[in-house]
């Protein structure tokens, strides 16, 4: 089973979103959750276990629950009120302005699993011997939802291409980079398919 991202979410009654990132413990290589921003106002980003997928294709994750179920779904952002100093800007206030009794200051922030990480679409791969392309996909087992292979995509926009590299190939995952075990000729050696991913209208 693939896990795309920045494809449409569809629920068993209606199209429900949109995927963003997925949620991986980078000890065990299992995806555990990925992220879909709602259609409907406010589109709030929800949580959603890979348990609730039905099946997915390149172009769309099929979930087997309602739009209402989804929306029950923890939130992905979280907001917190904190205090705010503006000491530095009381000299300049005066009457008739008024300063709010406790001026507070919003911090948001994701909501990811202790010990795991967020991974979106286009997060940079590195070889051994620097860049060579970026995350478009990872495949997994749905039976343990462990990673059996990274879809890496390379290449410029007239000349993209997928490379499937075995997650035994992987060295380490941070938030922002993968970085495999392989070198830039043996990526270049592996069997690669022509990008044909068919443009879907965003919700």
């Amino acid at each position: 089973m693939d896990i795309p991202m920045n494809v449409n979410v569809y629920c068993s009654d209606g199209l429900g979103g949109r995927s963003s990132y997925v949620i991986l413990n980078p000890t065990t290589d299992q995806i555990t959750h990925f992220v879909v921003e709602e259609k409907e106002f406010p589109q709030a980003q929800r949580l959603v276990p890979i348990s609730l997928i039905q099946s997915t294709t390149p172009e769309k994750i099929t979930l087997h629950c309602t739009k209402d179920e989804l929306s029950k779904q923890e939130s992905f952002l979280e907001s917190t009120f904190l205090p705010a100093n503006i000491e530095a800007d009381r000299t300049i206030l005066m009457w008739p302005y008024t300063l709010p009794e406790t001026p507070f200051m919003v911090w948001t922030h994701r909501k990811i699993p202790a010990g795991e990480l967020a991974i979106r679409r286009g997060t940079h791969v590195f070889a051994r011997d620097g860049a060579i392309g970026k995350v478009d996909e990872f495949r997994v087992d749905p039976k343990d939802g462990c990673i059996t292979h990274l879809i890496l995509r390379e290449g410029h926009l007239w000349g993209q291409k997928d490379v499937t590299i075995p997650v035994s190939e992987i060295d380490r995952i941070r938030e922002f980079k993968v970085f495999l075990k392989l070198d830039k000729r043996s990526i270049e050696a592996l069997p690669t398919i022509p990008v044909q991913r068919k443009k879907v209208p965003q919700p």
